[in-house]
C-alpha cells in the first residue's frame, strides 16, 4: 500500500545517527561526516506550519503537516571554527488528492539560507524525492527506508551547469519517538543532516 509524504515524515520521527560520504566531483575526492538526528512531525494546524505557509503566501488550510528540525553535523575537512548547525521548519502542501506530490515549504534552505519552496513526490517504491532550486544551484534528494530503523538518502548538487557533489547517507534509529507528537520550536532540540 502506497504511503503519503506526511506518513513518510511520521515514520522518520525519532532519534537517528547518520553517517555520510560526500563526493566532491570537481576535485575527485570524497569526504566523510556524521550527524545526530532527531525528527518530530508538526500537525497541519500547528503554529509553525501556519507561519511557514504565511511566509510563502500560501493558505495554511492547504497544508497537511510538516516538521521542525535542528541539526548538528561534522565533516572530515572541517576547520576548528566551522559549525554545521541550524534549524528550519518544513510544511507539506499537496497538489493532488493522493497527497503524494506537492510543494515543500522551508523556513530556510540548506544550500542558501533563505526561505525556499521546493517540490516533493513519493515514487513507486515509496521513496521520498525532494527537488529544491536555488538561485545558484539545484538539489535532488531521495530518502527511503531499508527497514523501519534504517533510512537511506542520496543527494546531488548541481550548480553552474555541472554536478558539484553527490552524497550517500545511512541513518540508523537510536531511540523511538512518538511520531504524532506536536512540538514547539522553543522547547524541542532536534538534529538533522544537510538534508533534514
Amino acid at each position: 500500500m502506497s504511503i503519503t509524504a506526511m506518513e513518510f515524515f511520521r515514520r522518520s520521527a525519532g532519534k537517528w545517527r547518520s553517517q555520510r560520504t560526500t563526493h566532491h566531483l570537481p576535485f575527485r575526492r570524497a569526504e566523510t561526516g556524521d550527524s545526530d538526528i532527531l525528527v518530530r512531525t508538526l500537525a497541519a494546524d500547528s503554529s509553525e506550519v501556519v507561519e511557514i505557509c504565511q511566509l510563502h503566501n500560501i493558505d495554511p488550510s492547504l497544508a497537511m503537516g510538516g516538521a521542525f528540525v535542528r541539526w548538528e553535523a561534522s565533516m572530515a575537512w572541517d576547520k576548528e571554527d566551522e559549525n554545521h548547525a541550524g534549524t528550519t521548519v518544513f510544511a507539506l502542501v499537496p497538489e493532488s488528492d493522493d497527497l503524494r506530490t506537492g510543494k515543500l515549504l522551508r523556513e530556510r534552505g540548506y544550500a542558501e539560507i533563505v526561505p525556499v519552496v521546493g517540490h516533493f513526490e513519493m515514487d513507486d517504491e515509496d521513496g521520498l524525492i525532494l527537488i529544491t532550486d536555488y538561485e545558484t544551484m539545484s538539489i535532488f534528494e531521495r530518502f527511503w527506508f531499508a527497514s523501519p530503523n534504517l533510512r537511506l538518502r542520496t543527494s546531488t548538487v548541481k550548480r553552474f551547469g555541472g554536478f558539484n557533489t553527490a552524497t550517500f547517507c545511512a541513518e540508523v534509529r537510536i531511540e523511538e519517538e512518538d511520531s504524532n507528537q506536536n512540538i514547539s520550536s522553543e522547547t524541542t532540540s532536534l538534529y538533522s543532516v544537510t538534508g533534514w
